[in-house]
């Protein structure tokens, strides 16, 4: 028997609406566990669908660490100004802000990156993998699971989530339109770091900000 107290729970674990939710612990006979992944499958194959679909409102947002030393501002487009109005689109929006300065990402996808930068960098790892000693018949193999680590630590979409090391960002964010209804597009963003390409001592503020995440 499905009881109030259960479809509340089950509403509080993955923000679905209530009949959502009744439905969902009928169909599995009242499991918890069954019901939150029923709900998460349905939801990320809708998030899937909306992902065409024009987004073109949203918000800019900044995040400033340590007193002006890190600055972040990042676009991220929803489809409506009534869903980024949000506090759930608001807290999204600062995750990923968050993200660029802890994880410092030079592109939101690999499709962003030069060719010229992907060739060159499989160029050093080709020698790195033949002054190791590795059998040139198993070099090129090696290039290219070394370029998709590479591509996971400059795109911003690939990086393991700074809450969450089990899902990406992409992923994280896919389980947000999931949940918000609309489709979410990070278009675009900047990273200043204080006397960055300068002479300095080095500082390592992307740990200070995981610190800050973290308390």
């Amino acid at each position: 028997m499905v009881t109030a107290a259960m479809v509340k729970e089950l509403r509080e674990r993955t923000g679905a609406g209530m009949m959502e939710c009744k439905k969902a612990l009928a169909h599995t006979d009242g499991d918890m566990e069954k019901a939150v992944a029923y709900l998460r499958e349905r939801g990320l194959a809708a998030a899937a669908k909306k992902a065409s679909r024009v987004a073109a409102e949203g918000l800019v947002e900044a995040y400033i660490h340590g007193g002006g030393r890190i600055g972040v501002l990042v676009e991220v487009n929803c489809e409506t100004d009534f869903v980024a109005k949000t506090d759930d689109y608001k807290a999204l929006c600062k995750d990923i802000a968050m993200q660029i300065a802890a994880a410092k990402p030079e592109y939101v996808r690999r499709e962003e990156v030069p060719t010229e930068q992907i060739e060159k960098e499989k160029e050093i790892l080709r020698n790195q993998a033949l002054n190791e000693g590795k059998p040139a018949k198993i070099v090129d193999k090696m290039v290219e699971g070394r370029v998709e680590k590479f591509y996971k630590e400059i795109c911003l979409l690939e990086q393991p989530f700074i809450k969450n090391p089990d899902v990406t960002v992409q992923q994280m964010i896919t389980e947000a339109v999931a949940k918000i209804g609309e489709n979410i597009n990070v278009r675009r963003f900047v990273r200043f770091e204080l006397g960055e390409g300068l002479a300095k001592r080095q500082d390592d503020f992307a740990s200070e900000v995981m610190a800050e995440i973290n308390k």
